[in-house]
């Protein structure tokens, strides 16, 4: 990490634009010393608060960014096309690919979040946000990739990569000391948050999802069940990128999804044909509702139309928001976990959560159409043997399991959850229990179990772990 490390150290990427916004926000001091030079500024010079943007846009890039889309395609929710999404979706992925979140991850969001904690360290609604999104990332590429740099990134120019399980408890802890920090702080209007505005609670919330999140990872179910019934308890919680643009005049920030589609990759990458389009459409053979679930709005909410950006007004329309840690991933957290434990706790728990399907969640005003979506409470006869659940004539307890995998995977779509969640369950020798999509090309025999490291960090780090292919499984999923 020889270029990454001398980034985290001089933070030269962030200093020219943070110094302008300081300079244009403080204006001239007519106490300092005509001696003084004023355009000497340091780091301790600047509002701790302008790094926050940094760090919070950088995080956006890793979790629904470039890898978040290439998830997408090796778990059968979309499609690449043409072009690079094509090669890529054919399973030639480069490690160039990396890059990008590669660096906004350690340079971006770390960077920024140590300095953050390093320059207020009294103000801990500031240093809670900041471990927080550390952990956020870094957990991120942990769960995505397995072993990466961490106990040693920022101290030597060569970093170590961890073991995974080792990063993933680092991260957890550092959850525990953001949870601790918060807890002492004092919520404000805070616009330099992006994300929740100031609400500590909501950043304490945030915290419990991820750390149960990393625990489903490592497949501690008592441990996830423990710190999610602490989570994100409502959709008004759920961390989430919120596109800030202007439709009006056609600028600033837009849904990640609809710019790439707007811009030079229009045809791409899509969805039609996809194994989810396929299991949501009421006309499909492989069709998932039932008698008590009518997913048509869905299915209109998720359908991307790849050939011009303007055309899409469900989960990718311009301004839709984009999920990070939400109520849904931490209901269905919930829902696994308790159902691992217990046939009742599941199923209250899944059907708790379709009474917010019930209500439009996930969906956006374009399809919140109610003849259009059915959510009722199953009951325990639906997964006995024969029943609506259950055809197949499984035990109760593993056909509530797949209900609970398969609404994962559905309600998780735009997220890591589903790429997670096959590879989490493969590894548990739990394939019944995936949804069954199927393999992108006819000469591929097996499914991707992680994302390649960074080329960058390949080249330039000496303890750089090379010769990985795709379908080597990281340490939780052995």
């Amino acid at each position: 990490m020889k270029t990454q490390t001398k980034r985290f150290k001089t933070m030269k990427h962030i200093l020219a634009p943070l110094t302008a916004i300081a300079l244009i926000a403080t204006g001239c001091d007519v106490d300092k010393s005509i001696n003084d030079n004023p355009n000497e500024i340091t780091l301790s010079d600047v509002d701790a608060r302008l790094f926050l943007n940094g760090a919070q846009l950088a995080n956006v890039i890793v979790q629904v960014g470039h890898l978040n889309r290439i998830s997408g395609m090796f778990s059968g929710q979309l499609i690449g096309f043409t072009s690079l999404y094509s090669n890529i979706y054919g399973y030639s992925l480069s490690t160039v690919e990396s890059n990008g979140v590669w660096r906004r991850a350690y340079t971006g969001v770390v960077t920024n979040a140590r300095h953050i904690i390093e320059s207020a360290p009294d103000d801990k609604l500031l240093v809670g946000i900041a471990k927080v999104l550390e952990a956020n990332a870094i957990g991120t590429l942990a769960i995505l990739m397995g072993d990466v740099p961490y106990s040693e990134i920022g101290g030597t120019v060569d970093p170590k990569f961890d073991g995974q399980k080792s990063v993933l408890s680092a991260v957890t802890s550092l959850l525990d000391a953001a949870i601790s920090d918060l807890g002492s702080a004092s919520s404000r209007k805070e616009s330099y948050d992006i994300y929740f505005g100031g609400d500590k609670d909501k950043w304490i919330a945030a915290a419990y999802t991820l750390k149960a999140r990393y625990a489903l990872a490592n497949k501690d179910y008592s441990g996830a069940l423990s710190a999610a019934n602490s989570g994100i308890g409502s959709a008004a919680g759920d961390m989430l990128y919120v596109p800030r643009g202007d439709a009006a005049i056609n600028s600033g920030d837009k849904n990640l999804f609809y710019t790439i589609l707007a811009g030079s990759r229009t045809g791409d990458i899509g969805n039609a044909g996809s194994y989810l389009l396929e299991i949501l459409d009421p006309s499909n053979a492989k069709y998932r509702g039932n008698a008590k679930t009518n997913e048509t709005a869905r299915h209109g909410y998720y359908t991307i139309d790849e050939s011009s950006a303007s055309g899409n007004t469900g989960v990718i329309e311009q301004f839709e928001p984009q999920p990070m840690a939400t109520y849904t991933e931490n209901q269905l957290i919930k829902a696994e976990a308790s159902a691992r434990s217990g046939f009742a706790g599941g199923l209250a728990a899944l059907n708790a959560y379709r009474a917010w399907l019930a209500g439009g969640g996930r969906l956006n005003a374009n399809f919140d159409v109610a003849a259009n979506y059915k959510y009722d409470p199953y009951v325990e006869a639906d997964f006995e043997a024969g029943g609506m659940e259950n055809a197949d004539n499984i035990s109760k307890d593993n056909a509530l399991l797949r209900e609970i995998i398969e609404e994962r995977y559905v309600s998780g779509f735009g997220s890591y959850m589903p790429f997670n969640d096959q590879r989490r369950l493969r590894g548990a020798g739990e394939t019944a229990l995936i949804p069954a999509f199927p393999l992108n090309t006819a000469a591929a025999t097996q499914h991707v179990e992680r994302i390649p490291y960074a080329q960058d960090e390949i080249s330039s780090n000496p303890n750089a772990i090379d010769g990985l292919t795709l379908y080597d499984k990281t340490e939780v999923n052995k």
